[in-house]
């Protein structure tokens, strides 16, 4: 196959990379049967070796003796991107750190098309950083960066609702105008666009594009604010210690409740502040079972417990989380409902960015034929909700809600490079 470029969606929880070449446009399998796969890397202490993927979730889960990272495009951007950690007892930057990761899927990729592909589309969310212009362009830079390191030669960027609503577009007869709802693991993006199949192979679409809005908030917020509202309770969150009854410090419960923090919370200056606090705690139980979370660091495990139920109470009313790791029979029990009213700040925000892009784009709701859902967190039964009163008129799109970024992103290569 003479496969001329490509599309990579590297998302905050899920990654793919799509080919296009000449007429032919289609995802890689990544992993396994999939073409998707979670953005994460374990890097398992006793080998010595890096897995990524669901191989990288499998050994977290197998408690393989190790690091978990996920999250990583998060920290794009930001202050933290400059700081670096050590792995496998040497010290990385979280360029390289992020590189590894995406070359697992331009590999996949190369083999497939029988050459190393040099041109790619890379998916950017609308804002990496919010209410941060100067942050907002260092993260692509360094995204740009990462991709050339890797042996990418030309690259672009285009939003990933706009990816999106490519990878619909094919199917549309006439035109329609959509707003593409893309909520993935850390953003919330929304784009206002003329569609139609007749637009496919237009190099320039900027006319059809009415407005971008963005807000940096997505599936990991709803897992940290289940975490915050069912599980950090649990083990201390708003407990008091000393004589004068005073809250125990709040930080290390937000940061075990974000996956792109956890690991630095692993010092001996944290555990020996959580163990002279918990001399002092008036809830003994539940604020020492943060220190054995800590001691043990497993904080991951706590935040897979509330991706689980995010996922599990799309289906069900009410889940049990296990956490024998911590003490023999405790779990929590939590229901839709409570997930709801954890989440319903996150999806005011959602909302209001969405608001804000009909805004932009001069229209009312009204006037969207349809609306396009993509990025897992759209699965969430109040945001699919939410969406269908806010638009009771529109047709709703939701297929391939993970895959169809990656998709369109190559459809944009094929048009930008002139395949």
């Amino acid at each position: 196959m003479a496969a001329l470029s490509c599309g990579i969606d590297f998302g905050t929880s899920n990654s793919s990379i799509a080919l296009a070449a000449g007429s032919d446009i289609h995802l890689v399998t990544v992993e396994e049967a999939s073409v998707t796969m979670p953005s994460a890397l374990f890097f398992n202490r006793k080998e010595q070796k890096t897995y990524y993927g669901r191989a990288a979730m499998r050994n977290f889960l197998a408690k393989e003796e190790g690091r978990l990272m996920r999250s990583l495009k998060r920290i794009l951007g930001t202050a933290i991107m400059k700081q670096g950690t050590f792995v496998h007892g040497s010290f990385m930057n979280f360029s390289d750190i992020i590189a590894s990761f995406i070359t697992q899927l331009k590999m996949k990729a190369d083999a497939e098309a029988g050459e190393a592909l040099t041109k790619v589309v890379m998916g950017r969310p609308v804002h990496f950083v919010d209410q941060d212009p100067a942050s907002d362009r260092q993260a692509q830079l360094e995204l740009e960066a990462i991709a050339r390191s890797i042996g990418f030669e030309f690259v672009e960027f285009q939003y990933e609702p706009i990816a999106a609503a490519f990878a619909h577009e094919v199917n549309i007869s006439g035109e329609k105008l959509a707003l593409v709802v893309d909520l993935g693991g850390g953003t919330s993006d929304f784009t206002v666009i003329r569609l139609s199949s007749k637009y496919l192979n237009r190099t320039d679409r900027s006319s059809d594009i009415l407005a971008n809005t963005g807000v940096r908030v997505g599936g990991n917020d709803f897992d940290k604010a289940l975490s915050l509202a069912e599980i950090m309770p649990e083990i201390g969150y708003r407990t008091t210690f000393g004589p004068n009854k005073l809250d125990v410090p709040l930080k290390p419960f937000h940061d075990l409740s974000e996956w792109s923090k956890v690991n630095f919370l692993y010092t001996p200056k944290t555990i020996l502040q959580v163990r002279n606090t918990l001399g002092q705690s008036q809830d003994k139980v539940r604020y020492g079972r943060l220190l054995k979370v800590l001691e043990q660091e497993s904080g991951h495990t706590l935040l897979a417990a509330a991706e689980q139920a995010k996922i599990e109470l799309t289906q069900e009313l009410e889940h049990a989380m296990p956490f024998d790791f911590l003490e023999s029979g405790f779990e929590i029990v939590t229901q839709r409902s409570s997930f709801e009213t954890a989440i319903s700040a996150d999806i005011q925000k959602i909302t209001a960015s969405a608001e804000e892009c009909l805004t932009q784009a001069g229209i009312t709701a009204d006037a969207i034929n349809l609306v396009i859902l993509t990025g897992g967190s759209t699965e969430v039964p109040a945001v699919q909700q939410t969406f269908r009163n806010l638009f009771p008129q529109a047709e709703i799109a939701d297929e391939n809600k993970l895959s169809s970024v990656g998709l369109g992103l190559a459809f944009d290569s094929k048009n930008k490079f002139g395949n």
